[in-house]
């Protein structure tokens, strides 16, 4: 394809990274953030082996180890120590790990590599609507208080689960979960510093996670740890409330894992907690034109897999190779749906049925969950497919 003028909005892992891979085409690049400037915030995530090929193609990958926490499996134990889920990237090969990072390391390392290509930033640009002609889409925005309207050859909307530009008609299903998490980014501490994401489950209507997390890039020798409390987003506001029983919530999680005492010792108050919700989002399709939507504003799914910022950067591999091999945006749109298309509908399909077992209040699926967890890891076949689920790698039940 010619040289395009291409806005993508929103600076994530998605936009960041789309940017940088459709800069190097030689495209023109403008990144729309409504953010004044890229700050370190967010919790920690999990790269999965997929999304970590994605940044070995883009040379990034030996940068991000500098960051990241290397993870080998994922651990999961009841209440009373009976390990249910034991899902280890060795099942692979020898080399598949997964990395544990904070959301601001990645955002920094895909920083670092698209402010070495030629683009262009508005920071402080908040997208109010985006219109799509025949030659041109049209993005409508307040650009650090002054009303604009800037016209590209194509948009990609990259803003998020939250975004309010998705198109309507493109939409098939868009609901907040009734389950998010409260969490905090902790020194770590020897109890959870093996390379593990490490979770403990009581029902299906208690969780608590830890992700080791690595490092920030302001404090690059302070190894961090991830934690993670589940809860129903109705119960958040009465959380946050002055009067919240905070002692008798530490309570109750050591309760549920005695070994977290050490890693929870710093935290005096709920207001060193912080709300993460999740959405469920289904779309139609994810291009058509000269608009297009990537990341989790094209997909928003729950994180009980993990996939979240890996589903990001295989969509911008995935436009990138599509603009590449493509003449017009039609035929963009083709090549992306056809690489996409099946990846994406089957982990939301296995999102959607999954995340009941670890985040509801039935006892009747987390009984199921506890028996059929452990009856899988004892199948090879079904050992293997667990963790290809876990690594980003499924298209299908069977493949």
């Amino acid at each position: 394809m010619q040289p395009q003028s291409i806005a993508i909005i929103g600076a994530g892992t998605a936009g960041l990274a789309t940017a940088a891979l459709l800069a190097e085409q030689g495209h023109h690049i403008t990144l729309i953030e409504r953010a004044e400037a890229l700050a370190p915030v967010g919790a920690g995530l999990l790269l999965q082996p997929t999304g970590l090929s994605v940044l070995k193609d883009m040379g990034l990958y030996q940068a991000m180890l500098g960051y990241g926490a290397r993870v080998d499996a994922l651990i999961g134990h009841t209440r009373d120590g009976r390990r249910i889920m034991n899902t280890a990237y060795r099942s692979l090969d020898d080399h598949s790990h997964g990395l544990g990072i904070h959301r601001a390391s990645l955002c920094h390392v895909l920083d670092c590599h698209l402010q070495t290509l030629p683009h262009e930033r508005l920071m402080g640009c908040t997208v109010s609507a985006v219109e799509v002609a025949d030659a041109h889409t049209t993005v409508i925005a307040d650009n650090a208080g002054e009303p604009c309207r800037l016209s590209f050859d194509a948009v990609l909307i990259a803003n998020g689960s939250h975004s309010r530009l998705r198109p309507t008609d493109w939409t098939r299903y868009d609901r907040l979960y009734p389950w998010g998490a409260m969490w905090a980014i902790q020194p770590m501490v020897e109890s959870f510093a093996a390379p593990l994401l490490q979770q403990r489950y009581h029902r299906a209507s208690q969780m608590v996670g830890i992700l080791p997390t690595g490092c920030c890039p302001e404090q690059p020798n302070q190894p961090l740890a991830s934690f993670f409390w589940s809860l129903p987003v109705a119960q958040m506001r009465h959380w946050q409330h002055r009067d919240f029983d905070f002692s008798g919530w530490r309570d109750q999680a050591l309760q549920l894992w005695p070994q977290l005492e050490t890693l929870l010792a710093p935290l005096t108050h709920q207001d060193q907690l912080l709300p993460a919700t999740y959405r469920d989002v289904i779309m139609h399709r994810w291009g058509e034109n000269r608009l297009g939507i990537i990341g989790d504003a094209a997909h928003a799914m729950s994180p009980q897999l993990g996939q979240g910022a890996n589903m990001a950067l295989l969509d911008a591999r995935a436009i990138g190779q599509a603009v590449a091999e493509s003449d017009a945006w039609p035929q963009v749109w083709r090549h992306y749906h056809r690489q996409r298309e099946p990846q994406i509908r089957f982990y939301q399909r296995m999102s959607r049925w999954l995340t009941p077992a670890f985040q509801s209040h039935s006892r009747t699926v987390s009984r199921g969950r506890d028996l059929f967890f452990p009856a899988m890891e004892r199948v090879p076949w079904l050992r293997i497919q667990m963790v290809k689920t876990v690594a980003g790698l499924k298209q299908s039940l069977l493949d």
